[in-house]
């Protein structure tokens, strides 16, 4: 199929500039400045006057809880969710059931993936004490690179012991695989969580979250982190930054950072009235560190921006720092809530659309995504401004039915979402036969 998108005002690689582009089945075959496209034949016309032409928006963090706790969600609702809110690939995290640190679990995501996945697909591989020797066996054109839980976690994928951080940092540098980790101090957490219990009782109220989590937990890890990426050349990307603390480790080389949106759009002040719907690991701490993140995003502190999408049955968000769980669904809602970022003035158009698509595409080394590019893979997304609509539970596609947004009135809305040239996502309505594909990296 060809499809021109005409009259948009295209957003890329820094520029904007009202044009045309055209699609030729899964590709880009051309972008034209100006109402210049040449008349042709076309299979479809997109009419994009007064709306916004972006790459599709690559979400480097996610938690579609495929296989084992599809009761929270699973790969088809979530990439379902993606499309709507404008994504068009995800990486998914490996704390499954099982968890993605074998090669036969990997092989069996990636099963799932082409089965049921309406965007582009790929999964980390996660380090464990005792898996080095199996990142030797990687397919580095499969995965974006390795995931450390440096931090308090499930099962045996908390990795404390300084040997093995240590082979994971190394082999990861040889083989050319970013190391993404979540740097949180679990003896830290642990002498918190005892002082915060004696004071307040069994299940403290989810206010003290920030405090048993704070930004010495953070701060330490990160700390160590970076230390063991010095040492062996690897590059580390600190996932979901939560601190201003932190952003002064960075050096926008070899150490990059992510924001997710939890961080950039609440702060403890929201534990009063959103309660545990908005407890995640890390945690939501102060004003003055999400505006430091904020302002990290224009002066390009921060890399990239992601999600952290991780959602929970309704019931197992009730309680407080110990019986709540942590994690919150936020994929569809991610682009609109940067887009809101924009109207305030906190970054511009061009910046974000770097920090969501450009630059993980250039971290993770993917292939012909992330940019609009003649040749590139069609993955497109057009949002149109002015254009208010809320936050309800009819519209919330993540399988958990929830989202710490409802209620909130959006001033931008995602019209359409083509992945590989497909028009996966039409105002509202839904290709839901589509299956896209797995990305491709370092080729």
């Amino acid at each position: 199929m060809t499809i021109l998108i005409k009259n948009g005002n295209i957003v890329n690689e820094g520029r904007s500039f009202r044009g045309d582009l055209i699609v030729n089945n899964d590709r880009i075959e051309d972008i034209f400045e100006g109402n210049c496209a040449p008349r042709g034949n076309y299979d479809d016309i997109i009419d994009a006057t007064g709306c916004v032409v972006l790459p599709g928006v690559i979400d480097e963090h996610v938690h579609f809880r495929e296989p084992g706790l599809t009761q929270k969600a699973d790969i088809e609702s979530e990439s379902r969710a993606a499309a709507y809110g404008g994504v068009t690939s995800f990486f998914d995290m490996p704390n499954t059931n099982p968890q993605t640190t074998s090669l036969e679990a990997l092989d069996d995501k990636f099963a799932l993936g082409k089965q049921k996945s309406h965007v582009n697909y790929s999964f980390f591989f996660g380090a464990t004490n005792s898996n080095v020797e199996l990142l030797k066996q990687l397919d580095i054109h499969r995965v974006p690179g390795v995931k450390l839980f440096m931090g308090a976690s499930t099962g045996n994928m908390l990795v404390d012991k300084m040997e093995a951080l240590k082979a994971v940092f190394e082999e990861s540098a040889r083989l050319g695989l970013p190391v993404m980790t979540h740097c949180e101090d679990s003896q830290l957490i642990s002498r918190n969580m005892a002082e915060i219990v004696a004071k307040y009782g069994e299940d403290p109220d989810v206010k003290y979250h920030p405090v048993i989590r704070d930004e010495e937990v953070c701060s330490k890890s990160s700390e160590l982190a970076v230390q063991l990426a010095r040492e062996s050349g690897a590059h580390l990307h600190i996932a979901h930054l939560s601190t201003a603390k932190e952003l002064a480790l960075l050096d926008h080389k070899n150490i990059t950072g992510e924001a997710v949106i939890a961080h950039l759009v609440f702060s403890d002040e929201d534990y009063a009235t959103k309660k545990a719907l908005v407890k995640c690991n890390p945690a939501v701490k102060s004003k003055a560190d999400r505006d430091a993140l904020r302002h990290a995003l224009m002066d390009g502190t921060i890399y990239t921006i992601g999600t952290d999408h991780a959602p929970h049955q309704l019931q197992d968000k009730q309680g407080g720092c110990i019986k709540a769980a942590s994690g919150m669904p936020m994929i569809q809602f991610s682009l609109v809530s940067m887009l809101e970022l924009v109207d305030a003035g906190i970054l511009s158009l061009e910046k974000m659309v770097e920090l969501m698509a450009h630059h993980p595409a250039s971290l993770f080394q993917m292939k012909d995504r992330g940019y609009l590019r003649k040749g590139y893979k069609a993955d497109i997304t057009i949002v149109k401004p002015n254009c208010p609509w809320t936050v309800t539970k009819d519209v919330i596609q993540s399988k958990c039915k929830w989202s710490p947004l409802e209620g909130k009135t959006f001033n931008w809305q995602v019209q359409q979402t083509f992945c590989n040239g497909h028009l996966v996502y039409n105002q509202g309505k839904f290709d839901a036969d589509y299956r896209a594909e797995e990305i491709e990296f370092r080729k």
